[in-house]
């Protein structure tokens, strides 16, 4: 089975330009493909998963991957699947934002001569000429069309700013100016970017004359995963510092049964006959597939030792004997409790809740513990000196923390 026909079989496919020529690039490694992560946040989080292991696989494959973080298009934000306008960042934001990305995209993809490289699109789209963009690119690019486009129609009835409809062309242009410079010959990305990705096949094709591709992924992991992927904490981000390797492996730990082999299958290196076997496995053993994922994906994104730690973790909460060791833990300082902290600010101090509204509806609803106790009143008060032993919070049936000052 070629990597083409693996990537059918495990689902990952969802639309491309030119079936017979893509296979046999990618079967051949002869594709030098790239991906766009547009740098909204400080961290990717699960939402780029599936892009981040669909390039790991096909540089194992022999192909050449092209990492563009957007440092251009930022200044603007892609429309796809939303309702609003997003914020305006600043530059400096957007540069921190891009070096954060490279030091996570480092678990995935290989990087150096030969290999994956990393670009910036700011580097060409911040020194465009807006005449000159107009007569070379604007004049291949039909307003019938553009507005016909999936990424745009969701977005007239709430309106759609001129800013955001520039989007389609600023991406274009992006593969055009790869092509051009890198030799980039294909073009990937989720489902929703579809019209985008043709946008810019089109663009090489009449500007230049070559042959240019494009392929999407199906998003289990961005359309599905916003129902899935929401914790206290918002987005479930791969960095250790906004969503934890705990908190990572239980987030897969906690999929619906009915996402597990997708999950399998999309995202780990698992091979499909072991996923076939463990697809055969009685209904009892669901959870020991859930905890099969859960450990390969926090292995993939965290490493060997904390996906162990968050596996040891994982069976003492399920035993009912959460230890210390293991619990995830907020530090603080006696200058930030003072006099003493309510209850619902220190969840929200730990990530545990948004809002103190939340904490209240949690105390009334029976869902929280405290030392292992009940909790009903949200505005208890602890004091430094109970907290420097440490106090342990239980909120709901499975997530446990704890507040210390050290």
């Amino acid at each position: 089975m070629g990597i083409y026909e693996e990537l059918q079989a495990r689902g990952l496919i969802a639309q491309v330009t030119d079936e017979p020529e893509i296979r046999e690039l990618i079967n051949n490694g002869g594709a030098k493909f790239y991906i766009g992560f547009d740098p909204t946040a400080d961290s990717l989080h699960v939402g780029h998963f599936m892009a981040l292991s669909l390039m790991k696989r096909l540089q194992l494959a022999g192909n050449r991957p092209v990492v563009l973080v957007g440092g251009g298009t930022g200044y603007i934000g892609d429309p796809s699947g939303r309702t609003d306008m997003r914020s305006m960042m600043t530059p400096e934001v957007i540069q921190h934002n891009c070096d954060c990305f490279k030091v996570q995209m480092e678990r995935f993809i290989e990087f150096g001569e030969g290999k994956a490289i990393m670009v910036n699109n700011a580097d060409w789209l911040l020194n465009l000429n807006y005449i000159d963009l107009l007569r070379d690119v604007g004049a291949h690019f039909s307003v019938n069309n553009m507005l016909r486009a999936e990424c745009y129609k969701q977005r007239m009835e709430r309106g759609l700013s001129f800013l955001e409809f520039n989007y389609m062309i600023m991406q274009a242009y992006d593969f055009l100016y790869l092509h051009n410079n890198y030799g980039c010959n294909m073009q990937f990305g989720g489902d929703d970017q579809w019209s985008n990705m043709l946008a810019g096949t089109d663009l090489i094709r009449r500007k230049t004359g070559d042959d240019a591709y494009a392929m999407t992924i199906t998003l289990l992991m961005n359309s599905e995963g916003k129902k899935m992927g929401k914790t206290a904490k918002g987005a479930v981000w791969l960095d250790p510092e906004k969503t934890t390797p705990f908190e990572f492996f239980q987030y897969w730990r906690n999929v619906d049964d009915a996402d597990v082999t997708k999950c399998f299958k999309l995202l780990t290196f698992i091979p499909l006959e072991e996923i076939e076997e463990m697809d055969k496995w009685d209904d009892s053993r669901i959870n020991e597939k859930k905890e099969i994922l859960a450990f390969s994906l926090t292995e993939l994104v965290h490493g060997t030792e904390e996906a162990q730690k968050a596996l040891n973790a994982s069976h003492a909460l399920f035993s009912g004997n959460m230890d210390d060791e293991n619990m995830p833990t907020t530090e603080l300082t006696a200058d930030e409790i003072g006099e003493g902290i309510t209850l619902d600010d220190l969840m929200i101090r730990c990530n545990l809740a948004k809002s103190r509204g939340e904490v209240r509806r949690l105390a009334e609803q029976g869902g929280l513990s405290v030392n292992n106790e009940k909790e009903t009143d949200f505005k208890r008060i602890f004091t430094a000196e109970e907290l420097r032993d440490g106090v342990t919070i239980k909120k709901g049936k499975k997530v446990f923390h704890k507040a210390i000052i050290k």
